[in-house]
């Protein structure tokens, strides 16, 4: 493999789009090592940067572990602001507001009210199951050619509703569902306890459910490492411990980026730094609205797999998923607008808790669960970020919010396509930065 200069001054190198190129890759979560990947394979000498001392060791770390293409839907929706002050009314609230909110979190909140009409609404849910359902399909297909493991099950996704209310309110959501071509079963009480038995247990606690059957669950912290695996031995190199602290660019584009160990240069650039990438960008003159939407996760030891789940179940009270990770159960959810903050308070632990112990009691060992935090990186539309930015040799592919392990694969498929030059499979015009310049 080619390796990378380390240069006091560089020039931003003349790259052929097509040919194969030296990429350095800026990330090394789920998005960040798929891409890696994704560009390998496609014949580029790749390498990827990151603060970690290792790969998915902070927002992919502890997640959900939802593959859930089906509930890919944007948060801007129309009434989501009468849904948002029941929510932090709510003893165990989804949407918690920590603090004043700063500049950058107020345009991203009158950016996101923007998109909250039917029609934006209508515009960013296609896209979002587009891009998901792509993913999806990539991660079968990834499956099938590499045998690599990380807890996955193909069980499908149960959304539970817990009053006639949320039923009703569904329809929207299963009218898209229909209009896209994905599978969906609308279940009661009955049709809940089928696909997750140990239900039957609490089947006084829900009205009936909206169920995903080709929805998948895993741990993607596993799948980030073995996929890492995989990469290196198509020659990528990950410089892990190495903290990025800005782009260098010259009158041609980007020219270097400079870490705490030297400045690293490369024929083209990828910026997949998930919430931090805006901090990296603005320097340059871009503006990328996205912003940092904390959340929870606590993963505790199964200890009667006949009360626990076999899949996911979204608790649609809560905004809570639950989901069995092998001989775990992971429980993730809220939404917190705090900035960069990744402190653990006890409240949100006790929110997570009372979800899986009002729907699974004794399924899981809470008193042994780890707690755990990341930071979403969300646009205010939904959907992520992905293509070039007007600067010749820099690209992005970053701003999935709760949905980067459901889009990891096929977004990183999109991005290989388009740094080499080559048709991407799907309709890439409405994922790149420029959709927000009107």
């Amino acid at each position: 493999m080619v390796g990378f200069r380390r240069l006091s001054q560089a020039s931003a190198p003349e790259i052929a789009i097509g040919s194969s190129m030296r990429i350095l890759v800026l990330g090394g979560g789920v998005i960040g090592v798929s891409s890696a990947y994704y560009l390998a394979r496609a014949g580029h000498s790749v390498t990827v940067v990151d603060r970690q001392p290792g790969p998915a060791l902070e927002t992919s770390f502890a997640n959900a572990g939802e593959i859930s293409p089906g509930y890919a839907s944007p948060w801007g929706a129309p009434g989501i602001v009468p849904k948002a002050i029941r929510w932090m009314l709510m003893s165990h609230p989804p949407l918690v507001l920590r603090r004043v909110l700063d500049r950058d979190a107020i345009s991203w909140v009158l950016a996101m009210l923007g998109n909250c009409t039917e029609r934006r609404y209508a515009i960013n849910k296609e896209r979002m199951v587009r891009l998901a359902e792509f993913s999806r399909d990539r991660l079968i297909d990834l499956r099938a050619e590499t045998g690599i493991e990380y807890d996955g099950r193909q069980q499908g996704t149960l959304q539970l509703f817990r009053t006639m209310k949320q039923v009703d309110g569904a329809a929207k959501d299963i009218a898209v569902l229909r209009e896209t071509g994905v599978p969906f079963e609308v279940l009661d009480v009955a049709g809940c306890i089928a696909a997750e038995p140990a239900l039957a247990a609490t089947a006084e606690k829900f009205v009936g459910g909206l169920r995903l059957p080709n929805d998948e669950t895993g741990d993607c912290f596993k799948f980030t490492n073995a996929l890492a695996a995989l990469a290196e031995t198509l020659g990528v190199e990950f410089r892990y411990g190495e903290t990025i602290s800005r782009i260098q660019t010259d009158g041609e584009g980007v020219s270097g980026v400079h870490t705490d160990k030297g400045l690293l240069t490369a024929d083209a650039y990828l910026v997949a730094l998930g919430s931090y990438s805006p901090l990296l960008l603005r320097p340059l003159g871009l503006r990328l609205p996205v912003y940092p939407v904390k959340g929870y996760s606590i993963t505790a030891p199964i200890v009667d797999a006949a009360r626990a789940p076999e899949s996911t179940i979204m608790d649609e009270s809560y905004k809570i998923a639950i989901t069995r990770l092998g001989d775990r159960i992971r429980v993730g959810g809220m939404a917190e607008i705090s900035g960069f903050s990744t402190d653990l308070p006890k409240v949100r632990r006790a929110a997570l808790e009372f979800s899986v112990g009002d729907l699974f009691p004794g399924g899981g060992d809470l008193k042994a669960a780890s707690f755990w935090t990341g930071l979403r990186p969300m646009t205010p539309d939904g959907t992520p970020v992905i293509g070039a930015t007007g600067i010749p040799n820099l690209f992005l592919n970053t701003g999935h919010g709760t949905l980067g392990w459901t889009m990891a694969c096929g977004s990183a498929h999109v991005i290989a396509d388009l740094i080499s030059g080559r048709p991407a499979a799907i309709e890439t015009s409405d994922l790149s930065l420029t959709r927000y310049r009107s």
